[in-house]
């Protein structure tokens, strides 16, 4: 596979071959509806320029489209040309198909985080239920150890009033002098 090395400098062969000024390729770049800045399009041609990273379809593509002409391949392109035009059209192809995979994996990934939301508020709804019943079996318990714990001081109490009147009661007591 051609790197982007490759192609910047066959953009240069090219840019030499036709004589093109930046401001020509900046005309050619709005013909085919692109735009770059005069000062990025320099870069791009500038001496070493090949060995710096620009990014494919920002930089690179709309000043291949606008030299090569990448649509069509001619007869009067050199074999190295309408490789390279092949190639620049079988990228923008794969790029468009990787997009598209892209958009498709977000879709899948949308529809998926909304089953596990969903199953998320299933089973905290389900977690909320049994924390309202286990709620509401504790307070029924402590109403219910509550009545019992009155109950046994209310026995208590009468077990003691009866030992009081038992220990006053001069029938009951039969060793009271």
């Amino acid at each position: 596979m051609t790197n982007t090395k490759d192609i910047i400098i066959k953009l240069k062969d090219v840019r030499d071959e036709k004589g093109l000024s930046y401001n020509d390729i900046l005309e050619l770049l709005e013909k085919n509806g692109d735009y770059l800045a005069k000062s990025t399009i320099a870069r791009v041609f500038s001496e070493g320029s090949e060995d710096l990273s620009f990014r494919y379809e920002e930089t690179i593509r709309p000043i291949a489209n606008a030299l090569l002409d990448i649509e069509t391949i001619e007869d009067t392109d050199d074999m190295d040309i309408k490789a390279m035009k092949s190639l620049l059209k079988y990228k923008i192809q794969r790029i468009e198909e990787l997009e598209q995979q892209v958009e498709h994996l977000k879709s899948d990934l949308s529809s998926e985080k909304v089953k596990y939301h969903e199953k998320l508020d299933k089973e905290r709804e389900r977690a909320n239920k049994s924390i309202d019943f286990l709620k509401e079996q504790v307070a029924y318990k402590d109403k219910r150890m509550d009545m019992l714990l009155e109950a046994v001081f209310e026995k208590d109490k009468m077990h003691k009033e009866m030992l009081e009147k038992l220990l006053k009661c001069s029938k009951c007591n039969k060793y009271e002098g």
